[in-house]
């Protein structure tokens, strides 16, 4: 006897379900998000003549929802010329994560640069990124302050022919006051000690040589990510701020350095500063952060993959309606 369950008009609802879900799921595939060159056409947005103005710096928001949602409506809300997410927008480099992304962000209302990540080059992502936002490593000028974006994520060295266009750029920006440099894995780790190997690049004389550069070259300011969370310090005469707070599982529980945030960077004519702005953080009882961490993946994974999950869903009750009749079918045959 069929049960409510499994009978044809359920069976219908499940078999429409099934062919919408399939089609979206063909077009995902087979489609990228409608954008290229996206840092370029943000850097056309910025007033490169502003001499007093603001900026903000965060990473590691790779595909959280309510804590990075939060952080875009307040940088809405912020006297800032442009933003720089430094590195591992997204969990990994499948189109679905990216288009995620590029939702969360259609509503800001500042220009928003990015830096490419390690989460990025996962899944084949290297090649996607590039179609989405361009190169790897590029540099702007705003006023008398030079930018300066890297690429390491490979979470080594940066290859001899960044390298050189690294040392060529550093080169000109001799003749401007501020030199800012953005990549996303820090030279060192600091949780480690002075100048040791952790969550970091993990080719030590390839870092010696990087980080001698930029103490030569007068870096104002390194800003990296990789550790989700807050450091700051200096690796040899260069100063750095480790902001790996915009929204993924924070790494501690030591509230001095694990918590939600970006850097809101203030530059005049005479001084910058640098100011850390917190956002909502879960509590530090060890349960607490276990939950919030695998609410958040849960979260971003339904959030990602609701179509998927749809698809899946459909794909089981058809699957268990086929059996149910064809058992159905043997019991009556038995019967007679």
């Amino acid at each position: 006897m069929k049960t409510k369950l499994f009978n044809k008009y359920v069976a219908i609802i499940f078999v429409l379900v099934l062919l919408f879900t399939s089609g979206i799921k063909i077009h995902s595939v087979l489609t990228e998000p409608k954008i290229s060159d996206w840092n370029y056409h943000q850097l056309q947005k910025i007033d490169k003549s502003k001499t007093n103005f603001s900026f903000a710096v965060f990473g590691d928001n790779k595909n959280s929802a309510k804590t990075f949602d939060n952080l875009v409506s307040k940088l809405n809300k912020e006297d800032i010329l442009f933003a720089i997410d430094d590195g591992d927008l997204v969990y990994d480099g499948e189109n679905e994560k990216f288009r995620f992304f590029l939702n969360q962000i259609k509503d800001l209302n500042k220009p928003l640069l990015t830096v490419f990540g390690n989460h990025e080059a996962r899944e084949k992502g290297r090649a996607t990124y590039y179609n989405l936002f361009g190169p790897f490593y590029y540099s702007f000028q705003v006023d008398n302050n030079y930018f300066i974006i890297l690429d390491d994520a490979n979470e080594k060295n940066l290859d001899d022919e960044q390298f050189a266009w690294l040392k060529n750029e550093l080169k000109i920006s001799q003749s401007y006051k501020n030199r800012f440099v953005f990549m996303h894995v820090p030279l060192y780790d600091p949780r480690k000690g002075d100048y040791k190997e952790g969550h970091s690049l993990e080719d030590l004389n390839f870092v010696k040589k990087l980080n001698n550069l930029f103490d030569e070259n007068n870096v104002t300011m390194l800003f990296v990510s990789h550790i989700h969370g807050y450091y700051n310090g200096v690796w040899g005469k260069t100063p750095y701020i480790i902001t790996g707070g915009g929204g993924a599982e924070l790494a501690g529980s030591d509230s001095q350095h694990y918590f939600y945030h970006y850097i809101k960077v203030n530059v005049d004519n005479s001084s910058v500063k640098y100011d850390v702005i917190k956002l909502k953080s879960p509590d530090f009882e060890l349960l607490d952060r276990w939950i919030h961490d695998a609410w958040i993946y849960i979260y971003a994974f339904f959030a990602v993959h609701f179509i998927d999950t749809l698809l899946i869903l459909a794909l089981i009750y058809l699957t268990s309606y086929i059996i149910f009749m064809k058992w159905n079918w043997i019991v009556r045959k038995i019967k007679k």
